[in-house]
């Protein structure tokens, strides 16, 4: 399975933010996801894989657009997570 990286955007207090990492053909992902914010610099600048809320495995190489859709797995598990993303 290959693994293309994207956009990612910044969640206000909190650990997390989403990275997209599932596209369609037009290079538009299909959802985006939620990782540590503190792997996305790393994994930008090394080219390390993130792992996401829901498990999925990539590395970062692109921000989302405002409004982009986020992983339903991903979103169920943040909103689950007390505030701070302890």
């Amino acid at each position: 399975m290959v693994h293309v990286s994207l956009p990612t955007q910044t969640l206000p207090e909190t650990d997390t933010r989403p990275e997209g990492v599932d596209h369609t053909g037009d290079d538009d992902p299909k959802v985006f996801h939620y990782v540590r914010k503190e792997k996305i610099a790393e994994s930008a600048v090394l080219g390390s894989h993130v792992v996401a809320l829901c498990g999925e495995v990539f590395p970062v190489t692109r921000s989302p657009k405002p409004g982009a859709p986020v992983c339903p797995d991903c979103k169920r598990i943040y909103q689950a997570m007390p505030p701070g993303g302890s």
